[in-house]
């Protein structure tokens, strides 16, 4: 299947916590998205989601109003406020922005009428089937990336374990 969106992994701390950015960027080019990994799950605000999904914010906070609204989600556990720092011209303006989670950004994506929602729905829908026949699912770029570093290490290793059998009895 063909993978909408490229990944690249990032490593960052925010609050004494660590937390993972990915950032996402569309085969056009058009859209790179920095995604937080936290508590489990993906973090993106409405702007974020409306570049995802290539509509306007507008759009995408009618629809979260409306998951909440219709109660297909609960606003508590899946939205979260977090103050952030943003230059605003030559100034750095601290802010308040709304993050949600990956429930949300999932309920959107099943709303919102746009190709890159399509492309969307096509890749989540793949990745549930996948994990529901074969009980799991992979990123296949991870464990690549996951494979060469247990590559790498055993490559460091090899010299050194080389070495205790040339000074201890193997």
């Amino acid at each position: 299947m063909h993978e909408p969106y490229k990944e690249k992994v990032y490593s960052m701390s925010l609050n004494s916590e660590q937390d993972e950015v990915v950032l996402y960027q569309a085969d056009d080019g058009t859209t790179q998205l920095d995604v937080h990994l936290n508590q489990d799950t993906v973090w993106l605000t409405q702007k974020q989601m409306a570049e995802l999904f290539d509509k306007n914010p507008d759009t995408i906070g009618l629809h979260v109003r409306n998951i909440y609204k219709e109660g297909e989600l609960d606003a508590d556990g899946t939205a979260e406020d977090s103050s952030v720092v943003q230059n605003e011209g030559k100034r750095k303006v601290h802010r308040t922005l709304r993050f949600y989670n990956l429930d949300v950004i999932i309920s959107v994506g099943y709303r919102v009428k746009s190709k890159r929602g399509t492309l969307f729905r096509r890749w989540a829908t793949q990745l549930l089937r996948e994990h529901l026949v074969n009980g799991f699912t992979l990123n296949q770029q991870r464990l690549a990336e996951q494979s060469e570093k247990l590559t790498q290490m055993q490559q460091t290793l090899q010299p050194l374990s080389r070495r205790e059998c040339y000074s201890l009895p193997c």
